[in-house]
């Protein structure tokens, strides 16, 4: 569904409207400024094509092949060539958000003005995109430097009338049948267009962004998960108190503690056992240092979006047209920046489910539940359940360290040595959003289990937020205590609640006073 279009122009692009373009549908168009600055540098480059001295992707091979000097008469071969030979793309198609993304963010870069490509070229670009043709992009392919590569040039070859797109109901078609249906004639590309395509790290920053959305929506969830396991385990709120939070004052640990005391204020069940009966001095870690770890991870994401924001900024090409009009080849494609920051998350992301696990856990051992019957059960020893709830937790989290471990840390030499260095941010991507949707599903898990926790304690008041959660979930069908039910549609059901924004927006429904961080 195409909402209102986002303007692309010379600065950079809000996070929040590559979001809506890539997963909202939203169509796009170019500024008058953009287009105008577009032309200008565009002339740099057409001075260029007589030059005798060679130029980096005007008059010259690519990579290794830098050396070889092109005639003029071979140049727009040169383009079509280049892109033919590097959509070389291999395994399942990417999301078509991911490439809504990835397209967007090629297009900001080029309405920098600072490629040196035709406004023609640029509007046809953006018409794809508007018309909400996705052109065919497979999960192999890039290195991650040098742009991303393989991911680029299967949307440039859209753009030029071949390959395959897939239009707005998702049909696979032709691309250069699309592009007409829609009144865009292909692109045939000049001096330096094909090379303009490709080079920019705008897979790896899209899924960034993305997952970076994903996990705003995440981590708030994850201290909503967490105050209802400490409530339903008969845990203390005392230890998120402000005053011992503030001894250790990171911003994200300080954002969570207050998240936790605003969802388990008012609550009968922390009531119920803040008596001089209650001899528990301290409860588990997973409990207890909730905030320390969503903290962290929050901390982390506010360390990602910093780069992601001086990303957005960037207009990323080899060789850039200088705003004094000067033709330069830099290193600015590489992908280090964005790639550690993938991993970085990646890391964050497998143990805020890791702990979340744990908590889970802690529910189902009667030796220290504070009362509840083994694995929740209805019958111990007849039910079983949720005990093998937890072992898709379980799975999921073990999936998530192996996802932890880096991708930016690994490079293979490529283009005969020239590109001897890469940073392997498109697989960090890749990997980061198969951890985010397993982070989601353990999150659900454990909402699951502290709901039936909550239902368990008879005749205590949950806090209004958690209740609204509980009572959100059982709504949207998730069944309570009982006999064992085929319990994967409830594990899914959450996941939806979850993703559909309707966990949050029942907890935040009782606190107008304390909006959640």
């Amino acid at each position: 569904m195409q909402t209102q279009q986002v303007v692309v122009g010379i600065g950079p692009l809000d996070p929040a409207d590559v979001v809506r373009v890539a997963r909202d549908g939203a169509g796009v168009r170019v500024s008058e400024e953009a287009l105008a600055e577009i032309r200008r540098t565009r002339a740099v480059i057409e001075g260029l094509a007589a030059d005798t001295q060679p130029h980096y992707g005007v008059s010259t091979g690519f990579g290794a092949l830098a050396t070889t000097h092109i005639p003029v008469e071979k140049r727009a071969v040169l383009q079509r060539s280049l892109i033919r030979s590097h959509a070389a793309g291999s395994g399942p198609e990417v999301e078509r958000e991911v490439v809504r993304a990835l397209m967007l963010l090629r297009l900001s870069t080029l309405a920098t003005g600072r490629t040196g490509v035709r406004a023609e070229t640029v509007l046809a670009y953006a018409g794809m995109l508007d018309a909400g043709l996705t052109p065919l992009v497979f999960e192999y392919g890039s290195l991650g430097c040098s742009g991303d590569l393989a991911p680029l040039s299967h949307v440039a070859l859209a753009l030029m009338g071949e390959g395959e797109v897939r239009d707005a109901d998702g049909v696979r078609r032709p691309a250069g049948e699309a592009l007409r249906a829609h009144g865009i004639e292909p692109v045939v590309l000049a001096e330096k267009e094909g090379l303009a395509l490709v080079n920019g790290t705008d897979g790896m920053l899209g899924m960034l962004v993305l997952a970076m959305a994903d996990l705003e929506t995440l981590l708030t969830t994850a201290d909503v998960a967490a105050a209802m396991s400490v409530e339903a385990l008969l845990g203390t709120d005392a230890v998120f108190a402000a005053d011992l939070q503030a001894l250790r004052p990171h911003p994200g640990q300080a954002a969570s503690a207050a998240n936790l005391r605003a969802l388990l204020a008012d609550s009968g069940v922390m009531a119920s056992h803040r008596t001089p009966a209650c001899t528990r001095v301290q409860d588990a870690y997973s409990l207890r240092c909730s905030p320390q770890v969503h903290g962290a991870a929050r901390d982390t994401l506010a360390h990602a979006a910093l780069v992601a924001g001086r990303e957005l900024a960037s207009a990323v090409d080899n060789p850039v047209v200088t705003p004094d009009g000067r033709v330069e080849s830099n290193g600015n494609f590489h992908g280090a920046p964005v790639a550690y920051v993938l991993d970085f998350l990646a890391i964050v992301t497998a143990d805020v489910a890791s702990i979340s696990e744990r908590r889970t856990d802690r529910f189902l051992d009667a030796s220290r539940s504070n009362g509840l019957p083994p694995f929740l059960s209805h019958d111990p020893g007849v039910d079983s359940g949720l005990m093998i709830a937890q072992y898709t937790s379980a799975g999921i989290v073990s999936e998530l360290k192996r996802l932890a471990a880096p991708a930016s840390v690994d490079s293979i030499p490529s283009s005969a040595m020239q590109e001897d260095h890469v940073s392997m941010g498109w697989a960090a991507a890749r990997k980061l959003r198969r951890a985010v949707d397993g982070l989601r599903r353990v999150l659900a898990i454990e909402l699951l289990t502290a709901a039936r926790g909550l239902d368990l304690r008879a005749g205590l008041q949950p806090a209004p937020a958690t209740a609204a959660v509980r009572d959100t979930l059982r709504a949207a069908g998730v069944g309570g205590p009982g006999p064992d039910r085929y319990l994967a549609p409830d594990i899914e059901a959450v996941v939806r609640a979850l993703s559909g924004g309707l966990v949050l927006a029942a907890a935040q429904s009782t606190l107008s006073a304390h909006p959640l961080l």
